[in-house]
């Protein structure tokens, strides 16, 4: 397992690498989520983009690249009350619809790709891939010194590449800094 860890941090090191604005992260972030009796801990670097679409009355659509790595902790391994932790690594373009200060109240969606040290099997789901997709839609607040607070609904999925695909969904709550 620990192989398998070290590989997927190095693809997601690689696949920022890859990205041209890698070396503009501006804002770091922490979430927690729980949903189908797993808890999940997740650290986060966000690159704002510089495009602006929509623009209108002092808001438009922007958004940013969020590269992030997660523990998850499932407390019904196999249906059978044990415990399973996995990593997770992803990669998710989301975009925001906010004011033009990128202050105050937003909404935001995602659909990001995600890679799972093993195959989740926690409280009779059984994912058949260790490839997700992860889409999330959100609100939240920016405040005028830089902390970004949010709530989010996110599903992970692996789209109907191969089956069973029964997805999961968290609830999660997100505490970012922009510096």
């Amino acid at each position: 397992m620990r192989l398998r860890i070290s590989s997927l941090i190095a693809v997601a090191v690689t696949a920022m690498c890859a990205s041209s604005s890698v070396f503009a992260i501006d804002t770091v972030s922490l979430e927690f989520a729980t949903g189908n009796k797993t808890k999940m801990l997740r650290l986060g670097l966000q690159s704002a983009w510089s495009n602006q679409w929509f623009s209108s009355n002092g808001t438009h659509v922007g958004g940013y690249w969020d590269y992030t790595l997660a523990q998850w902790r499932g407390s019904n391994f196999e249906g059978k009350g044990g415990t399973q932790n996995l990593a997770d690594i992803g990669v998710t373009p989301v975009f925001r619809f906010q004011n033009d200060s990128k202050k105050g109240v937003y909404g935001e969606a995602g659909i990001g790709l995600h890679m799972l040290s093993e195959i989740y099997d926690n409280n009779n789901r059984h994912f058949s891939t260790n490839f997700q997709f992860g889409d999330h839609i959100g609100v939240g607040y920016v405040t005028k010194d830089g902390w970004d607070l949010s709530f989010k609904i996110q599903h992970y999925s692996n789209g109907g590449v191969k089956h069973p695909n029964p997805g999961v969904n968290f609830a999660v709550l997100k505490a970012g800094y922009a510096f």
